[in-house]
């Protein structure tokens, strides 16, 4: 990176402008050729080195090329399948030895384009090969093109995100024992109090622990011991996915949890259509404790809602309750749950999360208590948005998401409700709760167009007539060359001064840290983002190095006290926020 930046610093663009004339693969005199299959295979894949390369092309080549028409440079859709990747590599580090050798391909670029792309021998090693992964990966995506639409955006929001001056200290707490001999060794996804003040921490392989004094920590439930066809693959997300207990859980003892089943478990209250395949089942369960104050669960649990998924991936996410609704209130005792797309709209079945006549790709609203449900054993709240809708899911309380990740409050004063959605491959979002909204997924990322009939990798610029489709669009988004998956957060309402009003968040894979102020959060509008500096015993870092993994896999908690915890599924280890203050001379990340 260093000597890429400093080929930044000399204004030298990377112009890949000999790779994407359509021939056969690798130089013609050679008359190399290889079957797709092993192409793919010479290219690194993965969320990390492919967003790392995207980073690398869109600070050196997205100026001169894109993936849908030519620009300065060639056209780069397809290339991988066209050219050997060892030309690639040849070309790059020296094009004018290349062109003047009489390479068919390079000559006939020249001739085309009338300029040389200078030598890059110094760019070698994972730097190069992250790039050419990415390459590959977004020209694969364009033969999914089938509607040929044009002017795909590789960065769609080319404003860096400024780091700020503030500094969060984080202390390592405790770590969480090890479920797995294989990495992540933990499965840490989600720390939250009681409303009686008892703090709970779960790993999605099915544990779900009671922290005390800091990092005592006790199993209170194990579903692998309850529940007899609980899975956790395949999927990131698999398996013990959210919890949450009641608001009067002290009283009546009742929490609730999801997590996955194999497909054909059982009878599905949302099945898939007999033409679509479900890969997982994905269900909710209420358990109802003999004593709420016992240390370990003992007690009975029952079924509440059960849903086929297309795949592993974007199923049930956050399970919770408004801590803001009082006793009396309509929204007092109300189940929210994020539900993604389940891979539907890319896996070819885009109409099971367009509309609200389907729950997947949808933040649903529950009365546990009820019975007028279709399965008769939970209620749907008569407020909800859709309940009186002819075909319409009457659970549904908004939809429009691909992943919508986790849900919080502001309990700090203004009581907006904060949901965060996993994108495709371009945007990560922010967005403000609202009954009813229709938050554009699979139509929208972001507040970009997407179209599932052309690159998946890509977003395009909105319609004239965008005003006409009322979406919600979020209140803040980052791209792909700032991370690659958002976690939500929470707007801080504990002891530290300078974080309060502040949502803070972060970026699941890279564990970067950023904060938006919740006043600045409205409807209609982008609200600022900011980075936040990490500082480990009182040094500035971050958090790959603190955790010794390039995929971090944060997350992020609260105690009884509104304070902030990040959690790092890479290590298992819970590390507290135990100041802020002002940084002198910020380092740029």
């Amino acid at each position: 990176m260093t000597k890429l930046k400093t080929l930044l610093w000399l204004g030298v663009p990377l112009v890949l402008m000999g790779v994407g004339f359509s021939s056969c693969k690798g130089s013609p005199e050679e008359g190399a050729s290889k079957e797709k299959a092993d192409l793919d295979q010479e290219y690194v894949r993965g969320e990390m080195p492919v967003q790392h390369g995207m980073e690398l092309f869109n600070q050196y080549c997205a100026s001169c090329h894109n993936f849908s028409e030519n620009g300065i440079g060639p056209n780069l859709s397809g290339v991988t399948a066209e050219v050997d990747k060892e030309w690639l590599k040849t070309f790059i580090h020296n094009p004018v030895e290349v062109i003047e050798s009489g390479d068919t391909r390079a000559v006939a670029l020249f001739e085309k384009y009338q300029q040389y792309m200078p030598p890059f021998p110094m760019i070698e090693g994972e730097d190069l090969e992250d790039i050419l992964g990415f390459i590959h990966k977004f020209s694969e995506g364009e033969k999914r093109n089938k509607n040929n639409r044009a002017g795909g955006l590789i960065n769609p929001v080319a404003d860096k995100i400024p780091t700020s001056d503030l500094g969060l200290e984080l202390q390592a707490q405790f770590t969480v024992p090890a479920s797995a001999e294989v990495t992540p060794i933990t499965r840490i996804n989600k720390m939250a109090a009681t409303a009686n003040d008892r703090l709970f921490l779960h790993d999605l392989r099915g544990k779900l622990y009671e922290v005390k004094n800091d990092g005592d920590l006790s199993v209170y439930l194990d579903l692998t011991e309850t529940l007899p066809d609980f899975v956790d693959h395949p999927g990131k997300g698999t398996g013990f996915g959210s919890w949450a207990f009641h608001p009067d859980f002290e009283q009546n003892g009742l929490f609730y949890t999801t997590h996955n089943e194999p497909p054909g478990t059982a009878t599905a209250d949302f099945p898939v259509p007999d033409s679509v395949r479900s890969s997982l089942q994905a269900i909710i369960t209420e358990w109802k404790a003999d004593d709420p104050q016992a240390l370990n669960f003992s007690g009975s649990h029952r079924e509440l809602l059960r849903a086929d998924m297309v795949s592993g991936g974007h199923g049930f996410q956050e399970l919770t309750f408004n801590p803001l609704a009082k006793p009396g209130t309509a929204d007092y005792g109300m189940l929210y749950l994020g539900i993604g797309d389940g891979g539907a709209a890319l896996g070819g079945y885009p109409f099971l999360c367009d509309n609200n006549g389907s729950i997947w790709g949808s933040v649903i609203r529950i009365d546990p208590a009820g019975n007028n449900s279709a399965n008769g054993q939970y209620g749907i709240p008569t407020d909800n948005p859709f309940v009186d809708q002819a075909g319409a899911v009457g659970e549904i309380w908004a939809r429009g998401f691909r992943n919508p990740h986790r849900i919080s409050w502001d309990e700090g004063g203004s009581g907006k409700m904060l949901i965060t959605n996993i994108g495709q491959h371009s945007l990560e979002e922010v967005n403000l709760g609202k009954a009813g909204a229709d938050y554009g997924w699979p139509q929208r990322e972001g507040t970009f167009l997407f179209d599932v009939d052309a690159n998946p990798e890509l977003v395009y610029p909105l319609p004239d007539d965008d005003a006409t489709a009322a979406y919600t669009y979020p209140v803040v988004q980052y791209d792909h060359d700032e991370g690659n998956a958002v976690s939500g957060g929470f707007v801080y309402n504990g002891q530290l001064p300078l974080l309060r009003g502040k949502y803070i968040f972060g970026d699941i894979s890279r564990g970067t840290l950023f904060y938006s102020e919740i006043a600045d959060m409205i409807e209609g509008q982008q609200a600022p983002v900011y980075r936040l500096q990490v500082l480990f015993d009182g040094q500035p870092s971050d958090l790959e190095t603190i955790t010794q993994n390039k995929r971090v896999d944060l997350r992020l908690g609260t105690d009884q006290a509104g304070e902030l915890y990040v959690l790092t599924k890479s290590n298992g280890t819970v590390y507290k926020v135990v100041d802020c203050r002002g940084v002198e001379d910020p380092v740029v990340q």
